[in-house]
């Protein structure tokens, strides 16, 4: 009898999971809480302005090549993409600029303008990124840590010390520039996987070497083209999809996970609110993992341990359709401002956001025309924030938690008006014409994401690698997971090798 794997979430992890599981044969149901596929690399239209509520530019193309190939996709011809060059504009407080770009004699030009001898620091800096990609991706990203032993071994301790994996990344930026912006420009990346730069690892360098040395990326039709990708071929390989699909549980029995339980009833009777349960020789949970432990398992203490690891912060989003083109933003601008410090020890913290957040504005008009009608503009404005800091069942608590993301969502929105204002838009606000937002409780109630954490678990030294959490249940040897706060972690590229090393190991564990 062919065995049958249910995999709980259709996000990129869930995705790349289930074609690698169906690729070896396996009958394969994919269960999603909300219309369609994707997770958090999403998108929506609204009077013809099309947003996307996750990743806007495509970095690490080697990585999502490699996957790619995995799942026998070309993935130049699949996304048709097109290079960002510059890949953003840095903004800071006084509007000095900065284009980020691979033209070596512009960087020159720029960097020896802000800082004599800046341009050797940036060459020495990108030369180390590159060698902490080199050595750290192979052998940190694309490889499962299976038992202690695969981990803890000579050949890594020495590893770590090569790629500065304990030397916080913005304190070790004083070896290449003078200049806090200079530093700030080059450290922001850190944001990408919800952690500071001041207490991220100096491993991540490779992240802007990368952007630089391998180019960031749009594909045509932006970044959820990924997804229908990815959908497309999952239901070629005869993967099943049920959509607006709530898991209430994981059911165990005997040890094992015996299937999953419906709360909406899309494959019972059809009577809403019947719960129906979806046998399943394999699970694979691909939703937030701290809610797979506390909502769909039952798991409570181990539920409590993950509860108390260190979680990514978070994002408020604004999504606008304008009438009318702003002609001077560029794809991608990023607003940095001179209270670096300051704006990441309050996310960190999770305290109210300073005067003057830094703050990053896409307008994909400028990569693809079809992201707004013709003579109008579509923007989206992100403001990195801390997480929720309660998220728990006390409803007049949870209220309380909720009013205040509304107020903190009027001053971010306030703050993104001012960034704009800077650099000459000082009426985005009376061309507003579609507004949507998103803050920590959209995320929590959109992608059931604990405490709102756009980023999941977040990437400190001590969540990585066989630190982070497995990609085996413990004690439930036949429950798998994939997705942001499992190893290897956050993001779109990484997300598809969690769902691939995962179904590696349930071949594995089934003698496939």
């Amino acid at each position: 009898m062919t065995t049958h794997a249910v995999v709980v979430g259709a996000g990129v992890g869930g995705l790349s999971a289930a074609i690698h599981l169906a690729r070896r044969g396996m009958r394969v149901t994919v269960v999603e809480k909300n219309r369609g596929p994707g997770g958090r690399l999403g998108q929506f239209t609204r009077d013809g302005h099309t947003f996307s509520t996750g990743p806007t530019l495509l970095i690490m193309p080697l990585l999502y090549r490699s996957e790619f190939a995995h799942l026998g996709v070309d993935m130049d011809a699949a996304l048709e993409s097109q290079r960002v060059d510059p890949t953003y504009d840095v903004v800071f407080d006084d509007g000095a600029r900065l284009a980020m770009t691979s033209d070596l004699t512009s960087m020159r030009t720029q960097l020896e303008a802000m800082e004599r001898g800046a341009f050797g620091g940036f060459l020495r800096y990108i030369e180390e990124g590159r060698k902490h990609y080199e050595l750290g991706m192979p052998r940190l990203v694309d490889r499962d840590f299976r038992r202690l032993t695969d981990f803890a071994t000579p050949a890594n301790a020495v590893l770590a010390l090569r790629i500065k994996a304990l030397l916080p990344h913005y304190r070790h930026m004083s070896r290449f520039f003078d200049s806090p912006r200079l530093r700030a420009a080059f450290t922001y990346q850190d944001v990408y996987m919800g952690l500071s730069p001041f207490s991220a690892p100096s491993t991540f360098s490779l992240t802007p070497f990368s952007e630089l040395a391998h180019g960031v990326w749009y594909p045509k039709g932006g970044m959820y083209r990924i997804v229908e990708v990815l959908a497309a071929l999952a239901e070629e390989v005869g993967v099943q999809f049920v959509y607006d699909e709530p898991v209430r549980r994981i059911d165990i029995e005997g040890g094992r996970a015996s299937g999953v339980v419906l709360g909406n009833a899309a494959l019972g009777d059809g009577r809403t609110g019947v719960e129906t349960t979806l046998p399943a020789d394999v699970v694979v949970a691909n939703a937030d993992l701290p809610y797979v432990y506390r909502r769909l398992l039952p798991d409570a203490a181990a539920a409590r341990a993950l509860g108390r690891k260190k979680f990514s912060g978070s994002t408020i989003s604004f999504y606008w359709g304008l009438d009318r083109v702003y002609p001077e933003l560029r794809p991608h601008t990023l607003f940095l401002g001179d209270a670096y410090r300051d704006n990441f020890d309050r996310i960190e913290r999770n305290r109210p956001l300073p005067d003057g957040p830094s703050v990053y504005v896409h307008a994909p008009t400028r990569l693809d025309p079809g992201t707004a009608p013709a003579g109008k503009d579509t923007l989206i404005a992100v403001v990195p924030t801390g997480h929720m800091p309660y998220d728990g069942d006390d409803p007049d608590l949870m209220a309380r938690e909720e009013d205040a993301w509304v107020a903190e969502t009027e001053r971010a929105r306030a703050a993104v008006f001012a960034r704009l204002a800077q650099v000459g838009l000082d009426d985005v606000a009376d061309h507003i014409t579609v507004e949507a937002t998103a803050s920590p409780p959209t995320w929590k109630a959109h992608h059931n994401l604990e405490r709102g954490a756009t980023h999941g678990l977040a990437h400190t030294l001590f969540q990585l690698a066989y630190l982070r959490p497995h990609n085996r249940h413990a004690r439930y040897r036949n429950l798998y997971f994939a997705g942001a706060s499992t190893h290897p972690g956050t993001g779109v590229p990484t997300a598809l090798v969690s769902g691939r090393l995962a179904a590696e190991r349930i071949a594995d564990d089934l003698g496939l």
